[in-house]
């Protein structure tokens, strides 16, 4: 119950229409209850007068009764379902902003196919529960009072004997509602692996089909599918099995008004049309009765959905924002690590005891090994993560004292994993500055020498990108993405790896215009291009989350260290190329 009653928060602002959907509840039990109670009258009345025309005035109250009942069963349903989709649209809605809220380390453990799940699979579970569990439950208990309370005023020896099969109903109810609620959870979680493998198989058909892995990837999909169908099967048997019980128990009550009912009539103590009444009330009876059983396998499956959909909604963010946080302005770029330490769980630190200072205007070039901690040194700067211990400042304050989007606003980045949107080359480009005009981003796109390129194609820049920009090859797409980071003009510009895809030519290309565009703006460059390498007023030789040698090329190849000895081993190699291109060109 603490689950559906979070769910039914969401409901509060609508509490108006609510209301009034109630009120037409109210009026669809009435005007139901109604007809069978003057058709019981009806009946006497001929038995006891012969004068039919009582029966033509009964009739047209019943008519009159179901003319307004459908009236009001229609505006109750309604209103009922726009509740349901508009709560639906707003649990939606508070998903999805969570999720764009929550920082890297929520994303880095999250899988797309249970997050995708949830956002719709979940979340359509719910709605139906709010527009058709509720007012089906709703409609019960108003029956089952409204039915008892006349019952009794029957007859209340046989209402006794008739209404004494409604616990063991309820408590039926209950026993498959507790079996139902993890084998709906399983489902649901079940759902989710099954759209992540999904998603993984065709975001990477390209690897599937470039090794053959079709059948493997079909076996493992049908494997996920046959879990699914067994936990799907499971629930079904456990409601085909509760059906029929309940359809006994409702036979019972009906058989006891026969033969208790029929001897008060025989007797005098009951009339025919109070008999009937009976009859028929227990027949109206039926239909919700029965219906118990929709209601609590909805209401397990609701509470399953809606367990997951909480767990997004109550997930905190590791970064967090200070109440009293600072906007920044523009930025001059100072950048200074103090004593940072960073780890991404317990296994060990990330980074440890990183301690440099960047000036306004200075290139850094981030050298090391895989693992080396190069990546989780530039995701620090816009705060992706918070250091464990230490200080990160720019310009001097400390990056938790100011705004997110404050901050991001002044550091640009061409990340590693090269992302873009399913929209035209244009609006990737401007992607982090929608407001930009068309000759910026064309600006940005000459600095980062795709411009001709862009200029080749039939749409030139209202070009449609492919998914993930399949379309593009790995050095486009990677010029792509430094457009967009250039046209933010940020103080701070990080490219991390940004020239990995593209050929020497490009590169050189790419670093002529960035000899241009790196001045004044600090830039983080991860790379191991030689002749940024060279240029770079702070080169960090990162090892093990160490910074194991720190300043410019000549002063690390005066020693004998681990840069010089990477140098000769690994960068060198590409030194006669790249001068030979340089000379060229």
């Amino acid at each position: 119950m603490r689950i559906v009653l979070r769910l039914l928060v969401f409901t509060k602002k609508y509490w108006r229409v609510l209301l009034f959907a109630f009120i037409c509840l109210i009026a669809t039990t009435a005007f139901s209850l109604i007809i069978p109670r003057v058709l019981g009258q009806g009946i006497d009345t001929v038995l006891s007068s012969g004068q039919r025309h009582s029966l033509i005035i009964a009739a047209i109250i019943i008519i009159s009764a179901s003319i307004l009942r459908g009236l009001t069963a229609y505006s109750n349903r309604y209103l009922t379902q726009v509740v349901s989709q508009r709560v639906s649209y707003d649990i939606r809605n508070a998903i999805y902003d969570r999720l764009q809220r929550l920082s890297f380390a929520y994303h880095d453990k999250a899988q797309t196919g249970q997050l995708m799940s949830r956002a719709t699979v979940d979340i359509e579970a719910v709605r139906r529960f709010l527009g058709e569990g509720l007012l089906t439950l709703g409609q019960t208990v108003l029956l089952i009072g409204g039915i008892a309370y006349i019952l009794i005023a029957l007859d209340w020896k046989l209402a006794l004997l008739t209404l004494a099969f409604m616990p063991a109903i309820a408590w039926r109810a209950i026993v498959v509602g507790k079996r139902l609620r993890p084998v709906w959870l399983r489902v649901q979680q079940l759902m989710g692996a099954l759209g992540t493998t999904l998603q993984e198989s065709l975001s990477g058909i390209r690897v599937v089909k470039a090794f053959s892995r079709q059948q493997a990837e079909s076996q493992k999909f049908a494997a996920d599918a046959r879990k699914l169908y067994d936990a799907q099967t499971g629930a079904a048997r456990l409601q085909a099995l509760n059906m029929p019980m309940m359809a006994f128990l409702l036979s019972l009550p009906t058989a006891l008004i026969l033969w208790y009912g029929g001897g008060q009539v025989i007797t005098g103590s009951l009339t025919m049309g109070g008999i009937t009444q009976f009859i028929l009330y227990m027949g109206m009876l039926a239909q919700p009765i029965r219906r118990l059983g929709f209601i609590v396998n909805m209401f397990s499956r609701t509470v399953s959905a809606g367990q997951r959909i909480l767990e997004i909604i109550d997930a905190e963010s590791l970064v967090k924002e200070k109440t009293n946080a600072t906007k920044l302005g523009k930025l001059n770029g100072q950048v200074s690590f103090e004593n940072v330490s960073f780890s991404y769980d317990s296994l060990g630190p990330a980074l440890n005891d990183i301690s440099f200072s960047v000036q306004p205007g200075q290139l850094v070039a981030l050298l090391g090994g895989s693992g080396s901690g190069k990546s989780t040194l530039i995701n620090l700067i816009s705060r992706f993560y918070d250091v464990s211990s230490g200080h990160i400042t720019v310009d001097g304050i400390d990056i938790r004292d100011v705004t997110l989007v404050s901050l991001r606003r002044n550091v640009a980045i061409a990340q590693q994993d090269v992302f873009l949107f399913s929209a035209t080359i244009r609006d990737n480009i401007a992607y982090g500055a929608p407001e930009a005009t068309m000759e910026q981003i064309v600006t940005a796109a000459k600095a980062a020498q795709i411009h001709d390129f862009i200029q080749s194609l039939p749409d030139s820049y209202n070009t449609w990108v492919g998914e993930r920009g399949v379309t593009l090859s790995g050095g486009e797409k990677q010029r792509l993405v430094i457009a967009r980071a250039l046209l933010m003009n940020p103080s701070i510009l990080i490219l991390d790896d940004s020239t990995s895809s593209v050929d020497a030519e490009t590169e050189h290309l790419i670093r002529l215009a960035l000899d241009k565009l790196i001045q004044g703006r600090t830039t983080f460059i991860i790379t191991h291009r030689l002749p940024i390498i060279r240029n770079a007023d702070i080169i960090l030789m990162l090892k093990d989350g160490h910074i194991a040698e720190m300043g410019k090329h000549e002063k690390l190849m005066a020693r004998d260290g681990l840069y010089r000895q990477t140098y000769l081993s690994q960068l060198a190699a590409t030194q006669d190329s790249a001068e030979k291109l340089t000379e060229a060109q």
